[in-house]
């Protein structure tokens, strides 16, 4: 498309009123992120990040409740370890609070899947210590929260939804914890994907096009690696 016509289009939308078709609501297409739809849009930025950083899920593998990430995109894994709060998960090996660094165990983990977590934990700068803590040396952390999110209802009544984040302030606590040159920082989201999102429009309503265009002042999912 010329650039002469991508500006006449530019126009052309800036100044037609909008169609709300059946936007024009103030309830969402979903009330559960679009589970009920197809996939969330958050959950396929998930796991493009985890396929991007495939190289580093390997050796002792965690995550949190369940071992799903670590079985998909892991290679080499010698050990899927799953970290609860407390011991009423079955599947849990390791029984520890995040946000009190002491009650885990250290220099135990290779690689630290924490997917979507940070944001419901109030005291999250203890919660990245406690990461930290459970990595070996060269450990990797690969963390993603929610820069622009709806309220998870569900977690909010259990045990609270309290931070959304962005780049600059998660690359800012990351480093304090893990110091600099040690986190690499990145987002995924645009005005349409967030859009979907918010509405619980799902993954699949969408084309991999338009889902992929990254706009920094639309940061739906942000994403962290860290190196101990």
């Amino acid at each position: 498309m010329s650039l002469l016509r991508r500006i006449k289009q530019s126009w052309k939308r800036k100044n037609d009123a909008v169609n709300w078709l059946n936007l024009r609501n103030t309830r969402p297409v979903s009330e559960v992120f679009g589970l009920d739809r197809g996939t969330p849009v958050d959950r396929y930025y998930i796991e493009q990040f985890l396929q991007q950083q495939a190289g580093h899920i390997n050796g002792r593998v965690l995550e949190i409740a369940e071992s799903t990430y670590s079985k998909k995109f892991g290679n080499g894994v010698s050990s899927y370890e799953v970290l609860h709060y407390n011991n009423e998960n079955g599947k849990a090996t390791i029984v520890g609070d995040l946000s009190n660094p002491g009650s885990v165990p250290e220099n135990l983990i290779d690689c630290f899947i924490c997917t979507q977590t940070f944001q419901f934990i109030y005291n999250y700068k203890e919660a990245i210590a406690g990461a930290r803590r459970l990595l070996k040396k060269d450990g990797v952390l690969l963390a993603t929260f929610p820069g622009i999110s709806q309220i998870s209802r569900y977690d909010m009544d259990r045990w609270g939804d309290y931070w959304r984040f962005t780049t600059l302030s998660a690359q800012l606590a990351f480093e304090e914890i893990f110091g600099k040159g040690k986190v690499q920082v990145d987002f995924f989201g645009n005005v349409l994907s967030t859009i979907a999102f918010l509405e619980g429009i799902s993954r699949e309503e969408l084309t991999t096009e338009e889902l992929n265009v990254k706009d920094p002042n639309y940061q739906l999912l942000i994403t962290v690696v860290a190196r101990k």
